[in-house]
Order: C-alpha cells, then structure tokens, then sequence
C-alpha cells in the first residue's frame, strides 16, 4: 500500500493572487475547485501523476503565521537562466528574502504572502524535474523522518547524509521531496503542508491507519467535517489524506 503525494498546500490570505503567482512563477494554470480555492497545475495535466507535486492554495482567516519548514526548490538551466528567473519572480511581486543562508549560490526569495522558497543554481541531478526541483521539508532526523515518508508514499531513496536525505517517485519522474536537518523545532501552525491521496480502489481509513502505525498522529488545526483527513507526522508536521475521487 502506498499513497500518491500530490500537491503543496498553501494557506493564504487571497487564494486567486497567490495561486496566480505561482502559476506565473511556475508556467502552469489555474483552476479552482470551489470558492476559496485555486489548483495550480502543469497545463493539460491529468491530475494526479508523479510528474508533477502541484501546488493548492486555499484561503484561510488567519494565515499570518509563517514557519518554513516546508518549502519549494526551483530549478534552472543555466546560470544565465537563473537571473532571468529570479528578475522574473521579482517583477511578478518576489522579494528577496534572508534566513540566514549567508553566501549561497542559489537565490532566496519570499512569494508575496511571505512564503520563503529557493531558485537553484544549474544542477544536473535537477536536469528533469520541471520547474519544481524539490519539495524541501526542514527537520530533525532527516533519515527518520525520510523513513516515514518512504514508507508513506513508496518513494525512494536517491541520497542520504547525515543531514540531507532525497527521495524521489519510484517511476524516477518529477520533483524530489528532500529532508534537511535544521535546529528549529516546530512551535506554530506551518502555512504549508503536504497533500497525499490515496490510489484508486485503495480505502482512505485503512490508508489513516497503516500512517498512524508507521508514527503519525491525528491533529485538529480548524478543519471541522471535511471528508479529508488531518494528521502529523513524526516530527509533527501537519499533512492531509485526500478523498479517493
């Protein structure tokens, strides 16, 4: 059993800007599910598929809290490449954004809501993953953590030391979900999570179960009667299981 990781949430403040940005920021579309939600996709993408991590944003009443321990890596070309995109992020209402990263070759920016997220410099390994290089989580133990999420979604290992780990979908498409080790313990609601959905023909409640064997937790951040289902990871880190549709 295994479970398909199928987006980014966001939370947001104006779900339609924001979700306009990304699409900008990425070349992808927009479409939106209901009010208060935007889907940013890969354009004539057949949602879901591993060539693509898509991003939801959703507004919510108090999104000012912003922790980045989940984040997006964006990838680049050419060096040449990376100024264009990073002057392009710029004009569509990026900042430049410092968390301490001192003198890196890659670029930190903030989305206009606040959101930090990286533009890479050229790497091969990035070659074929769009134009999302990785979804980057920041935690403890990225070698237990990378073990739940392994086991969660049947993606697998590429690379692993002793403070980066580096799964990526066993079809060897798409963007890699990465595991870097940071001090910071997680104290608030994030603003962005991870959305997994299960297979067709698979069973959302025996999906719950098989995570919260492998270490997650239910939590309650607000969502009320929703046919999804919230929980933590190890490292308390909030994710929903999706309804099959």
């Amino acid at each position: 059993m295994a479970l398909q990781l199928v987006q980014v949430n966001f939370k947001a403040r104006d779900d339609s800007a924001l979700g306009e940005f990304w699409a900008e920021a990425l070349g992808w579309g927009v479409s939106s599910e209901g009010p208060g939600v935007t889907n940013v996709e890969p354009l004539g993408f057949d949602w879901p598929h591993p060539t693509a991590v898509c991003v939801d944003v959703v507004t919510v009443p108090d999104p000012e809290t912003v922790r980045y321990r989940t984040h997006l890596d964006l990838a680049s070309t050419s060096a040449a490449h990376q100024a264009e995109l990073v002057a392009r992020l710029k004009d569509l209402g990026a900042t430049p954004a410092d968390v301490g990263q001192g003198d890196v070759p890659w670029d930190v920016l903030a989305d206009p809501e606040g959101n930090v997220f990286c533009v890479l410099e050229p790497r091969s390994i990035y070659r074929d993953t769009g134009p999302i290089a990785a979804v980057v989580v920041d935690c403890a133990d990225p070698r237990g953590l990378a073990r739940f999420w392994g086991e969660a979604t049947g993606w697998t290992l590429h690379e692993a030391t002793g403070d980066h780990v580096r799964l990526r979908s066993a079809q060897g498409v798409g963007p890699y979900l990465e595991f870097v080790r940071t001090p910071d313990e997680k104290t608030a609601k994030s603003r962005a999570h991870l959305d997994v959905l299960p297979y067709p023909g698979d069973d959302q409640a025996l999906e719950v179960e098989r995570l919260r064997a492998l270490g997650a937790t239910p939590v309650d951040i607000g969502q009320g009667d929703v046919p999804w289902v919230c929980l933590a990871d190890p490292e308390g880190n909030d994710f929903c299981v999706l309804s099959p549709r």
